[in-house]
């Protein structure tokens, strides 16, 4: 990448869009450079993004996702070509991005769900690679994705849709510039709540970010710490709402400054 260059980022999460399920999405919503996954969603869907954008994608799991079953008899337990971001922080395209899968245990045996404490334990193990990251890099995290939200930053009431306390002291600790999440379902203006300097998003169904990254080796420290230029722009009605279509919005800086 060139210095400057912005990065247009698609995350999805819970709901199948038929509007992207489709050639035609590439020719509104191109270029897309990465394809985050939050969770929830059929894997056959997220590798059909994945070729129609030519775009590398990452994902976490959420507590409704399963292995599948494939008709030539394989089991599949995650997007053919994608990488699983659940506890590991990775280098793409100049940032720095990590992952935590999973909603709070809300059933004795149910898959991709953990108790606060064994939240807090998952979390821990991530803190030696951020410290590291902190010196490596001038900052620990730029995009961190999540299947559920931090706890009382836009996280429902009930046990199941409760957010993670350690979420809350991640991001407080390290201060990612973004935390992307799904898990709650809604439909209406997106939320999207100030952490801090974190913002922290709720995707469902989807979501384009747009981020400006320098074009940093992995060799250099603190010319990486640059945060300038971030802005994000939501694109495409949401569920149910009948006064929008899914078309691109207008691309000026007043418009793209806010959350449709």
């Amino acid at each position: 990448m060139s210095a400057g260059r912005r990065l247009r980022i698609l995350a999805v999460s819970d709901q199948v869009v038929e509007a992207l399920y489709s050639l035609q999405a590439r020719e509104w919503l191109s270029p897309i450079h990465l394809i985050l996954s939050c969770g929830d969603l059929p894997y056959g869907y997220l590798e059909f993004l994945m070729e129609l954008f030519s775009a590398p994608l990452f994902y976490v799991h959420g507590n409704h996702d399963r292995p599948e079953l494939l008709s030539d008899g394989r089991v599949r337990h995650g997007p053919e070509g994608g990488q699983n971001l659940d506890g590991r922080v990775v280098w793409e395209q100049g940032l720095l991005l990590g992952g935590l899968e999973g909603s709070r245990r809300y059933h004795p045996e149910g898959r991709y769900q953990y108790t606060e404490e064994e939240m807090w334990l998952r979390v821990f193990r991530l803190v030696p690679r951020l410290l590291w990251n902190q010196y490596r890099y001038g900052r620990a995290i730029d995009l961190l994705i999540a299947h559920a939200p931090p706890r009382s930053i836009g996280d429902g009431p009930d046990p199941a849709h409760q957010g993670f306390s350690a979420f809350r002291w991640l991001i407080d600790r390290f201060r990612p510039r973004y935390f992307l999440h799904g898990h709650l379902h809604f439909y209406g203006r997106r939320p999207m709540i100030p952490a801090g300097p974190t913002r922290v998003i709720n995707v469902f169904p989807y979501y384009v970010l747009e981020i400006e990254v320098s074009d940093v080796g992995h060799h250099e420290r603190k010319r990486a710490g640059d945060r300038r230029g971030c802005r994000s722009v939501s694109m495409g009605s949401l569920p149910g709402d009948a006064t929008e279509s899914h078309r691109p919005a207008d691309r000026a800086p007043e418009q793209i400054a806010g959350v449709r």
